[in-house]
C-alpha cells in the first residue's frame, strides 16, 4: 500500500523550475507559520487579559519551542554527520546533543501545550472558547 502512488506523475510546468528553489520556498512557509502562531497567541493574550481565562504561564510552551527552533536551525547536516569545513568549537558530539535538546524542547512543548488544552481547557466548561486553541496553535 505504500508504494501505491509512485508511478502517479503530476504534469510538469516547464516555465517554471521549483526544484531549485525548493529550500527558500520551504523557508518562506515555515516563517508564515511561525508568524502566524504568535500572532494568534499574542491575538489571544489582548483579547483576554485576565488569568481565568487564558493562564500567562502558559506562554511557556511557546517560548520554548520557539527556543527548540532556533537550537535546531542552528546546526547544520555537516556538523551532525562530521563532514564540516572545519573544527567548530563543539564538535561532531557537541552538535548532536544540542540537535537532541533541540528536539526534547520541540516535542515537549508541543505535549504540552497538548496537556493544557485537554486538561484545562476541554475537560471543563470555560465561557469563552476561544483562548483554549491559540496554546495549541502556537506549536504546530
Amino acid at each position: 500500500m505504500s508504494g501505491c502512488l509512485d508511478a502517479a506523475q503530476c504534469p510538469q510546468c516547464e516555465c517554471v523550475d521549483l526544484r531549485e528553489k525548493r529550500n527558500a520556498i520551504a523557508s518562506v512557509c515555515g516563517g508564515f507559520l511561525f508568524f502566524t502562531g504568535w500572532w494568534i497567541i499574542i491575538d489571544a493574550a489582548v483579547m483576554y487579559p485576565d488569568q481565568k481565562d487564558l493562564v500567562h504561564a502558559y506562554h511557556t510552551c511557546g517560548v520554548l519551542s520557539t527556543l527548540a527552533v532556533f537550537m535546531i536551525n542552528a546546526v547544520s547536516n555537516g556538523m551532525v554527520s562530521g563532514d564540516g569545513y572545519g573544527d567548530s568549537c563543539i564538535g561532531q558530539t557537541g552538535a548532536r546533543i544540542w540537535l537532541f535538546v533541540g528536539f526534547i524542547l520541540a516535542f515537549g512543548s508541543l505535549i504540552a501545550s497538548m496537556w493544557i488544552m485537554f486538561g484545562e481547557y476541554v475537560a471543563t466548561q470555560y465561557e469563552h472558547p476561544w483562548p483554549e486553541l491559540p496554546c495549541f496553535y502556537k506549536m504546530r
